[in-house]
C-alpha cells in the first residue's frame, strides 16, 4: 500500500469541497498593474500597501548593498552574521517604533514563532484573541504555555478569562494581532492594555498590517493609541507596508537584550541579506520623512470602500484599507475571484481554514499607488460580477 495515498484523498477532497487553492504566478514588478499567469491585470491582492516594493529608491539600495556586503551573510547574527546595517535598522526601526531598542528576524512569522516561545514557557498562561493569526498560534503552540482563547476583540470576556486564573502565580501574556488580516478591524489595544495591567500580564501585539498604515507616517497601532512604555512588545513585519521581507520585535532596552540570547531564529537561523536590509533602512527614512504615502492610501481606501457600500456589497466590520467582500460560500467566492480576473482584476478569494467556515469573501487590498481610474476600473467590475451572481 503506498504511505503517501492519503495526500491524493486530502486533494480529492478540497476539490469537492471548493477548498482546493489554485496559485497564480506573478512575472512582472509588483505596481498598481502586474503581470498574473500572462495577464496584465489590477493588483488588489498583495500586501503592498505603500507601493514600496518597487519603489526605486529602496531598488537602487538594495542593489548598492549587494555590491558591498555580497548575497549572503553566511552565518547567524549571534555568530558572525550581524553587520553594522543590521545594528543600524534596528535602531532606526526602534526610533520609527518610538522605543528603546528593536531585534530584527528573518520575518514577521519568525518572529512570533521565536519571541513568543522566548517569553513564556509550559509553566505559563497565555490569553490570545480567537481570531489571532496563525503565527501567533503557532508561537503560543510552540510555547507549550496553556492557551485560554477569549472572543474576538471582547474586553469583558478578557476580564472574564484573567479573573479565572486570577491566583495563578505564574506568568502571563496577553496577545492580539493589531489589525486583523482578514476582516480588517482594529484590536482595542487601549483597553486590552487597561486590563492586561489590572492583572500583572505582558502585553503583547502584533502589529503587521499596522506598521505603514496605522499611527503618525504609519509607526503603528501603539502609537495610533499612545500606549509608548505601556505595551510589553511590539512585534512587526516589513513585507507588507514596507514592500521588503523580515520581521522584528520592539520594546525595551532589557527586553530585547534578553530575546537576543534566547529567540531561537536569531540563534540558529543565518542573518537577512543585507539587500533587505539596506531596503528596509530606506522604507524606514522614506516614512519618517514623509507621511504623504500613508495619507494616499487612507483616501484610496475611503473612496474604494464608500463606492461598494454604497452599491450594496457587504464589506464586514473594516477600520482598514483591508476590504472584505463578504460572500459566505467559498464555491461563489472562488467563482467570483475567477471572474474579476478575467475582468483584469486580480483579488483573491479566501475561505477556510485562513477565515472560518462560511465566512468566505474576496479580501481586496487598496494600495496607496492605484489611481482613481484603477479604483473606479475595479469597482465598476465588482459591481457587473455582483450583479451576474446576484450577490447585490
Amino acid at each position: 500500500m503506498d504511505p503517501l495515498h492519503f495526500i491524493d484523498e486530502g486533494i480529492s477532497k478540497l476539490k469537492e469541497t471548493g477548498l482546493y487553492n489554485t496559485i497564480r504566478t506573478i512575472s512582472s514588478s509588483l505596481s498598481s498593474n502586474v503581470v498574473v499567469n500572462g495577464k496584465k491585470v489590477i493588483d488588489m491582492c498583495s500586501n503592498n500597501y505603500l507601493g514600496l516594493a518597487n519603489n526605486p529608491v529602496l531598488k537602487e539600495v538594495a542593489k548598492k548593498m549587494i555590491d558591498e556586503y555580497g548575497v549572503g551573510p553566511a552565518a547567524v547574527r549571534s555568530i558572525a552574521g550581524t553587520t553594522d546595517k543590521h545594528l543600524e535598522l534596528e535602531k532606526k526601526l526602534a526610533a520609527f517604533k518610538h522605543v528603546e531598542s528593536s531585534i530584527h528576524l528573518q520575518s514577521g512569522y519568525c518572529a512570533n514563532l521565536g519571541v513568543i516561545s522566548s517569553l513564556v514557557g509550559e509553566e505559563a498562561l497565555i490569553f490570545s484573541d480567537e481570531l489571532n493569526h496563525a503565527s501567533i498560534i503557532d508561537g503560543c503552540r510552540l510555547s507549550k504555555a496553556k492557551i485560554v482563547r477569549y472572543k474576538h476583540t471582547d474586553i469583558e470576556d478578557l476580564e472574564n478569562q484573567l479573573k479565572l486564573y486570577k491566583a495563578a502565580t505564574c506568568r502571563k501574556l496577553v496577545i492580539t494581532d493589531g489589525v486583523f488580516s482578514m476582516d480588517g478591524d482594529i484590536a482595542p489595544l487601549d483597553k486590552i492594555t487597561e486590563v492586561a495591567k489590572r492583572y500583572d500580564a505582558i502585553v503583547y501585539v502584533d502589529d503587521a498590517h499596522g506598521e505603514g498604515v496605522l499611527g503618525r507616517n504609519g509607526a503603528g497601532i501603539v502609537d495610533h493609541f499612545k500606549l509608548h512604555n505601556i505595551v510589553d512588545v511590539e512585534v512587526g513585519t516589513l513585507s507588507k507596508a514596507f514592500g521588503i521581507v523580515g520581521g522584528f520585535a520592539a520594546g525595551s532596552g532589557r527586553l530585547v537584550d534578553y530575546l537576543k540570547q534566547k529567540v531561537r531564529p536569531f540563534l540558529f537561523s543565518s542573518a537577512a541579506t543585507l539587500a533587505d536590509v539596506g531596503a528596509a533602512i530606506a522604507a524606514v527614512d522614506l516614512l519618517q520623512s514623509s507621511s504623504e504615502p500613508v495619507k494616499n492610501l487612507w483616501d484610496n481606501a475611503r473612496y474604494f470602500q464608500n463606492k461598494m457600500k454604497e452599491s450594496g456589497f457587504d464589506i464586514g466590520k473594516t477600520q482598514t484599507p483591508i476590504t472584505p467582500i463578504m460572500l459566505g460560500d467559498v464555491k461563489l467566492a472562488r467563482e467570483f475571484s475567477s471572474k474579476l480576473f478575467e475582468n483584469g482584476i486580480f483579488a483573491q478569494a479566501i475561505g477556510y481554514p485562513t477565515v472560518p467556515m462560511g465566512k468566505a469573501r474576496i479580501r481586496v487590498m487598496i494600495h496607496a499607488i492605484h489611481t482613481k481610474d484603477d479604483l473606479d476600473y475595479a469597482y465598476n467590475a465588482f459591481c457587473k460580477i455582483g450583479k451576474e451572481l446576484k450577490v447585490i
